[in-house]
C-alpha cells in the first residue's frame, strides 16, 4: 500500500483553480468547521499563528477526513522542522521567504527521503505512515509531497525563474503584505508599484510552467489575480472572519 494520494499536488500540476482559507486560530474546532465550508484547501499557519507541532497534527487529522486538502505553512525552511511536520502527516508545505533557486533546492531535499534528499527515517512511529500501517510509505512518500515556495521580497521576485526551475517545487505563492513592506509600501498592498510587480510576477511564474498562487481577500482583486494567471487563491482567514463577524454583530446591537 503506497502513501496517500496528494490531490493538491495533482491539481497544481493541472493548473486547476483552487480557493483556500488560512487557519490561524490554532483551534481544532475551527479547523473542523472550516473543513465543512467547501474550500479546496486549508492552510494551517505555523508562521504567524499559535500553531505548535501537536496542534498542527490535530488539525491535519481533522482536515484529512474532509473534502479539503491540508497545507502547512512553516515559520522557516529548517530541515529538522520540515521533517517533523512531514512525519506528523503533512504532505503539502508552504515555505515562506524563498529567495533563490539554491534555497528552493535545499527545501525540496529536506522533504525527500534518500537518495533524492535528506529526510530522516522515522515515519514508522508517526501519523505519516499511519503508524507503520502503510508498508510502502518509505518508497512512495517522495512522489506525494507538494512544496509551494512563498515569494514575498524583491530578492524572491528576482529569482522567480530560478525557483520555478527546481524539480519538486509545485507552485510559487506571492505574499502581498511582505512584498509591499519590502518595496517600501508597508500596509499598502494595493500601491500601484506593488500591483504592477505582482502582475508581472504571476505572468513570470506561469510562463515558467509552474502554478501561481496569492493571498487575495478582496473579491475584485482575487478575480483580477485569476485573470493574471493565479490558480491557487487564498480567499479567507479564519481569524478575520470570526473577528469581523463578532464586531458586526456587536455593532448592530449597540
Amino acid at each position: 500500500m503506497p502513501a496517500p494520494y496528494n490531490r493538491l499536488k495533482a491539481r497544481l500540476a493541472l493548473n486547476e483553480l483552487q480557493i483556500g482559507c488560512w487557519l490561524g486560530t490554532g483551534s481544532s474546532y475551527v479547523a473542523e468547521i472550516a473543513a465543512t465550508a467547501g474550500f479546496d484547501w486549508l492552510l494551517i499557519d505555523g508562521e504567524h499563528a499559535p500553531n505548535d507541532l501537536t496542534g498542527i497534527a490535530r488539525q491535519l487529522a481533522i482536515v484529512d477526513g474532509s473534502d479539503a486538502d491540508a497545507i502547512v505553512r512553516l515559520p522557516m525552511d529548517e530541515a529538522w522542522l520540515i521533517k517533523q511536520v512531514l512525519d506528523a502527516g503533512a504532505q503539502s508545505l508552504l515555505i515562506p521567504m524563498v529567495e533563490s533557486g539554491e534555497q528552493a533546492r535545499a527545501i525540496v531535499r529536506a522533504t525527500r527521503y534518500p537518495p533524492s534528499g535528506i529526510r530522516g527515517i522515522g515515519a514508522a512511529l508517526a501519523r505519516a505512515s499511519e503508524f507503520n500501517a502503510i508498508p510502502d510509505y518509505l518508497s512512495t512518500a517522495n512522489d506525494q509531497i507538494a512544496v509551494v515556495a512563498q515569494v514575498e521580497t524583491r530578492a524572491g521576485l528576482d529569482a522567480i525563474e530560478d525557483i520555478a526551475a527546481v524539480d519538486g517545487i509545485d507552485a510559487l505563492f506571492i505574499g502581498p503584505s511582505d512584498l509591499a513592506a519590502d518595496m517600501g509600501h508597508i500596509g499598502n498592498t494595493t500601491a500601484a508599484e506593488v500591483e504592477e510587480a505582482i502582475a508581472i510576477a504571476l505572468a513570470r511564474i506561469t510562463g515558467a510552467g509552474k502554478a501561481a498562487g496569492i493571498l487575495s481577500l478582496d473579491r475584485n482583486y482575487g478575480e483580477m489575480h485569476i485573470e493574471q494567471g493565479a490558480t491557487m487563491i487564498g480567499v479567507g482567514i479564519d481569524v478575520l472572519t470570526l473577528a469581523n463577524g463578532l464586531r458586526q454583530t456587536a455593532a448592530a446591537w449597540r
